[in-house]
């Protein structure tokens, strides 16, 4: 009977994982990407296009059992299956943790105040050049994503927006420079945050996904109390 029934749950949620359209997914995250474009200037269009390129839009296997959406490699405490991959209490926690690793890294960080919400092309170079990927062609992926679906339109471009361009020798540059380094190398670099006023350990715990217990365990604190200008680790 056990049997019976653990093959009519997974039995529904094939069913439910081959009905989910990329335009599904896009409606449901929609809201959370647009939250933290407001909240920290990276536009909608780059943190949803990332994460469909990264998740097959929700359906691959870290998606839906470690709600991984951004492919961060790290621990995680699934009995569901073996990987190498992180796992997030909540989707949107994922969504979160990716904007944190972002500001965390200097060469990632930098873009926040190079380009805005609106420049999805070269935030996706950006990331590229960063690192982020293997893959030479990932930003061009990433747009070609962001143009498919529009995902653009989700950034509150002003109607007067006018797109940089930039030469493509120079694009072909940058890549060359970087294109030794991988994701694989940035995600065993510990990230560390400075504290700023009004953060509180729960608070940042919410944000990256995990809980103010294990930062107090992986900072050695003996308080949850924060100081601004303090660093700690991620």
């Amino acid at each position: 009977m056990k049997k019976t029934i653990t093959l009519f749950i997974l039995l529904l949620t094939s069913i439910f994982v081959k009905a989910q359209s990329t335009e599904d997914y896009i409606a449901e995250h929609v809201n959370h990407a647009q939250e933290l474009m407001r909240e920290h200037e990276i536009p909608a269009s780059i943190i949803l296009g990332v994460a469909i390129h990264e998740s097959a839009a929700g359906k691959s296997k870290i998606a839906r059992y470690l709600n991984n959406h951004f492919g961060v490699k790290g621990s995680n405490n699934s009995t569901e299956i073996r990987s190498a991959y992180r796992d997030y209490p909540t989707v949107d926690s994922s969504y979160n943790h990716f904007v944190s690793f972002l500001h965390s890294r200097s060469y990632f960080n930098i873009l926040f105040e190079k380009y805005d919400q609106y420049d999805y092309k070269n935030w996706a170079r950006g990331i590229q050049r960063g690192g982020y990927a293997h893959s030479r062609t990932w930003s061009a992926q990433v747009i070609a994503l962001i143009k498919k679906y529009e995902l653009y339109q989700y950034d509150e471009r002003p109607d007067d927006y006018i797109e940089v361009v930039i030469p493509a020798v120079e694009l072909e540059r940058k890549a060359v420079v970087n294109s030794r380094k991988s994701r694989s190398s940035i995600v065993k670099k510990t990230s560390f945050y400075t504290i700023k006023k009004g953060d509180n350990l729960n608070k940042i715990a919410e944000r990256i996904g995990t809980t103010s217990a294990a930062l107090m365990k992986k900072n050695n604190l003996k308080s949850a109390t924060l100081q601004p200008g303090q660093k700690i680790k991620l």
